[in-house]
């Protein structure tokens, strides 16, 4: 019978180490699982640019693109003062810079030039670099004028988002905001003692593909070229959770964990080795950052 050298055998628990180290963990939560997909017709109606998106026969995926003419754009039927908003995605590999396909959570209809704003954003690229995930936080207008205050954190996620459908959430409850990538948590925003905004008036859900090549791809380095439109993307298994704007005091917020508030301790660790794997930028620990305008850090 063969024997194996020490050193082989080394090497190979070595590898199996670092593979299970790469793994995406469990969260041992799965608040997807608690939300049933909607046909997007029951959740959903375009916002803008209805000639650059294609519904499927069963009305249950959504395609928009966009091209030198237009981008594209829907938003929810109802408005929510919190909840669970998720669905999953699937961009466009290839040069894709400038290009911004977002899904997010917003007032700015209701409260032009004073809104909240949270925000998760698949950020175009060009061939040989990674997309990045940008979550951002905006509160009261924050995000409006020439004062710019935005709580951005970004992310080369461990996955090729161009390669298969991932499902992103935001859950957004009274004390807190978890942005959730197939239910793994990327990061907590809470609202805390400190004095930090947090938005609570109520919001829409919202979906778009647009040309944001003023800052998108390396600070706007990158242009959206239209050599290459249409640039797609494309969104199913709506998730929508949460209690209405009209909904009694009595209806209560999705949970962020089993406990109900803040995240268990998997959680938790599942969010560290996201952030220590992926994250490539945190507004707190930008130097460049007034921190008078930024109390949560």
């Amino acid at each position: 019978m063969a024997t194996r050298h020490p050193l082989a055998c080394t090497l190979v628990l070595a590898m199996a180490v670092m593979l299970h180290a790469s793994a995406q963990p469990s969260p041992g939560y799965y608040p997807s699982s608690m939300v049933r997909p909607m046909a997007f017709s029951e959740g959903y109606d375009n916002l803008w640019g209805p000639q650059h998106q294609t519904l499927s026969q069963d009305h249950k995926a959504l395609t928009l693109w966009m091209d030198r003419s237009s981008g594209s754009g829907f938003k929810s039927k109802r408005s929510y003062r919190n909840g669970y908003f998720g669905a999953s995605i699937k961009v466009q590999p290839g040069y894709t810079a400038g290009v911004n396909t977002a899904f997010y959570l917003s007032n700015n209809e209701l409260y032009p030039g004073n809104h909240d704003e949270i925000d998760m954003e698949l950020l175009g690229t060009v061939p040989g670099e990674p997309y990045t995930l940008q979550t951002n936080v905006y509160v009261r207008g924050t995000g409006d004028g020439a004062r710019l205050v935005g709580r951005e954190m970004r992310f080369h996620l461990w996955f090729d988002p161009a390669a298969d459908y991932h499902h992103y959430a935001i859950l957004w409850n009274p004390d807190e905001i978890v942005f959730l990538v197939d239910d793994v948590p990327v990061r907590r925003y809470a609202r805390t003692a400190a004095g930090a905004a947090f938005p609570d008036r109520e919001m829409w859900a919202y979906g778009s593909i647009w040309d944001a090549s003023g800052w998108a791809t390396d600070g706007g380095r990158y242009k959206a070229d239209y050599r290459y439109q249409p640039f797609v993307a494309r969104f199913q298994g709506f998730k929508v959770a949460g209690c209405e704007a009209a909904a009694p005091a009595s209806c209560r917020p999705v949970p962020a964990s089993p406990a109900g508030a803040g995240l268990s301790a998997q959680q938790r660790g599942a969010m560290r080795w996201a952030q220590q794997r992926s994250m490539v930028y945190y507004y707190c620990q930008d130097q460049s950052k007034d921190r008078t305008l930024y109390p949560e850090c």
